[in-house]
């Protein structure tokens, strides 16, 4: 397999809104054709391999889960060179054996969000990208390693369901979807991962247990406060993980095992002459690759 530089893109959720780890940080403001990212990325260097970091919710936690714009930040990101991410996000548990603390490596999505844009792609420009598995290996094994190797309360592998908010979930929801077999709950990582996909962009999410969802009869639901007394030692543990799996990773990579950094080869369906032109011109970043491909091969 061919190498190449690696630049992994951080996207920091509630309570990560800066890596201090990063050397020589810089913040860069990027325009894309779907308007601004949450906010300025800032760009260096961890453990020697270059990352890029984003506050999905901007500085100050500005943004609520459905007004974040994630076509623009993941455009944002494919912009300036990033080649994997890695997502960090507070959940909620369904699972009484993943308290407060504990890290889950999700390995799978349940998307209930309605209310957001979920795709690059559209009338003129048409791409059905697979989402059977849509975190990378590599990137997971990375992420296990790395939270054995500081000590992390972790497990790999769990179903993240993602839901709107702002509100959190009434009790019949959360015992809703704790009978689906999930284990997590979040309002973030979708559509995110499915546009990283898009972008053909390895993604992973490291999701931050900071309470139980209120599945636990007797006991006072969740609020914010309780959120945030956990969330501390969340932030900590999730910065040192960062630094670790960045150097665990190192600054060469292969292609994605899967099949990632190539998947709209398979996905692309409107035919050449076709594809309009003002779409195209948006994708400019996103399908970049498979453009240069298509005027090749053409």
């Amino acid at each position: 397999m061919s190498r190449s530089k690696r630049v992994l893109g951080i996207i920091g959720g509630s309570g990560l809104y800066a890596m201090d780890a990063l050397e020589g940080a810089e913040h860069v403001e990027v325009e894309t054709p779907w308007g601004p990212p949450s906010d300025a990325l800032i760009c260096g260097k961890l453990a020697g391999v270059e990352a890029i970091f984003l506050a999905r919710h901007g500085a100050g936690h500005r943004l609520p889960p459905s007004h974040i714009n994630y076509r623009a930040n993941i455009d944002a990101m494919k912009r300036v060179g990033v080649t994997d991410i890695i997502s960090v996000s507070a959940c909620g548990s369904f699972r009484e054996e993943l308290s407060p603390g504990t890290f889950v490596l999700v390995d799978q999505f349940i998307d209930r969000t309605t209310a957001r844009e979920k795709s690059f792609f559209g009338p003129g420009f048409v791409a059905h990208v697979s989402m059977a598995e849509p975190v990378c290996p590599t990137l997971g094994d990375a992420l296990e390693a790395s939270c054995k190797a500081l000590n992390i309360q972790h497990q790999r592998g769990g179903v993240y369901v993602a839901m709107d908010g702002p509100q959190f979930s009434s009790r019949a929801e959360s015992e809703l979807y704790q009978s689906w077999d999930c284990d997590v709950i979040g309002m973030t990582n979708m559509p995110e991962a499915k546009l990283a996909r898009e972008a053909e962009l390895p993604y992973a999410t490291v999701a931050m247990v900071t309470d139980y969802d209120c599945w636990r009869v007797g006991e006072k639901p969740v609020e914010v406060g309780d959120i945030l007394a956990t969330m501390h030692a969340n932030t900590e543990n999730a910065k040192r993980l960062v630094a670790d799996v960045a150097a665990r990773l190192g600054v060469e990579r292969e292609p994605s095992p899967s099949g990632i950094d190539t998947v709209l080869d398979m996905a692309v369906i409107t035919a050449p002459d076709a594809c309009d032109p003002a779409m195209t011109e948006k994708l400019d970043a996103i399908a970049g690759r498979f453009l240069a491909k298509h005027r090749m091969d053409s």
